[in-house]
């Protein structure tokens, strides 16, 4: 069998724009529920950045937190998507919800997240992951897998007490989103696209796309 041949039906439930609503954050926020109770890593999103020239690079972070300010992750302030959001403010993320057959898709500026709302999230990290910080500078070339490791060695010998500071290099971003796209698989590829976008006076306009 060609990839081409490789394929499924999308058998999601309808969405309809009265069953939507007006809100993107309240749908965002059922869809998550479900997520949680059908997806084994319903966090999961690719996050999409671009170079100042923009050329893109994507890779997979995880959410963290989630309100109507916008969707919260973290990283090594030194990191190939830092540099670039450091350059080019913009980024959008894409969640892929199988069990379901959704998509959410949401563009906006990123900006890095308080220093307290970083703290309390660095406290609140497996001791292991808050060592893992101090022995991996995030997109930095290694030699081995060894030298991998022993720097975590080094780490954890280095706060054997279990107090881990967060660096200054490490925290988090938040991306307020001014664009959002709900997507829901359905028969024939006829797929149920809605999108909100915010307006100048700061409301959402919801519009719906072809497939």
């Amino acid at each position: 069998m060609s990839i081409g041949d490789l394929r499924r039906d999308y058998r999601g439930a309808p969405l309809f724009e009265d069953d939507a609503g007006e809100d993107p954050h309240a749908l965002f926020e059922r869809w998550f529920a479900d997520a949680r109770a059908q997806e084994p890593d319903p966090t999961a999103m690719a996050l999409a950045t671009a170079t100042p020239d923009g050329r893109p690079s994507v890779r997979t972070v995880l959410l963290k937190d989630v309100d109507r300010q916008g969707y919260v992750f973290f990283t090594n302030y030194d990191s190939r998507k830092s540099r670039e959001l450091a350059h080019n403010p913009f980024g959008s993320l894409l969640f892929y919800w199988r069990s379901a057959d959704r998509q959410v898709r949401i563009d906006g500026r990123i900006t890095r997240i308080a220093d307290a709302e970083s703290d309390a999230y660095f406290v609140s990290r497996p001791l292991e992951s808050r060592i893992g910080v101090y022995a991996s500078r995030q997109s930095a070339v290694l030699d081995s897998r060894e030298t991998l490791d022993r720097l975590y060695e080094e780490a954890a010998a280095r706060f054997a007490d279990g107090q881990v500071p967060r660096p200054s290099w490490w925290g988090g971003f938040r991306l307020v989103p001014d664009e959002v796209e709900f997507w829901q698989g359905r028969l024939h590829r006829l797929h149920d696209r809605l999108r909100y976008t915010r307006t100048d006076a700061g409301r959402w306009r919801r519009e719906r796309l072809a497939p």
